[in-house]
């Protein structure tokens, strides 16, 4: 295995699952486990020395693993000859967007925050503001924004819940989001 300004490589892995289309085999989870799990030592090394905290690259590992369980992402895994490179590449991806979105990353205090209490009538006049925004758009856009934006899950996650495409969920949200910004006057 050899490391090249941060992409990864190794030498070929044998499959016994054929190369063409036709001849494959279709995955198991366990397939997929073991694929996975046989790369995970020197992934975790690899992502310990990027970010240089062993909870951060234990964190990156896991989202590395979960991006990869899902759909055919797991089926490519299984059937790459650089299954290493193939996951590297994934958890270098997973690491650029942590950097490039930190609002996204989690942060730690010591301090809870402080709550004032106004009788409810904040919370009530924040749940009549966005109930009204929300019904300028359409159910699906609703949706899309409310699973996204409001609960934080991904477009696959969202796209899984409402049994639509990460695609559609993502061109609901946006034109969701321009609606909203032009009924916000934003």
């Amino acid at each position: 295995m050899e490391s090249h300004g941060g992409t990864c490589t190794q030498e070929p892995r044998e499959t016994a699952r054929g190369t063409g289309e036709a001849g494959r085999v279709p995955v198991t989870p366990a397939d997929f486990d073991a694929a996975f799990t046989a790369d995970m030592p020197r992934l975790r090394r690899r992502l310990l020395a990027l970010t240089g905290n062993p909870h951060d690259a234990d964190d990156l590992l896991q989202e590395t693993y979960l991006r990869l369980s899902r759909r055919a992402r797991a089926r490519n895994l299984t059937h790459q000859t650089h299954p290493y490179a193939y996951t590297c590449t994934v958890a270098l991806n997973l690491l650029r967007d942590s950097w490039l979105h930190p609002s996204r990353r989690e942060r730690t205090t010591d301090r809870l925050p402080e709550a004032g209490w106004d009788g409810g009538l904040g919370s009530y006049e924040a749940s009549a503001t966005a109930l009204a925004l929300l019904s300028v758009l359409s159910p699906k856009e609703a949706a899309a924004v409310i699973l996204v934006d409001l609960e934080g899950l991904t477009h696959d996650t969202a796209g899984e819940r409402l049994g639509a495409h990460r695609g559609t969920v993502q061109r609901n949200r946006m034109r969701a989001l321009t609606k909203l910004r032009a009924a916000w006057g934003g």
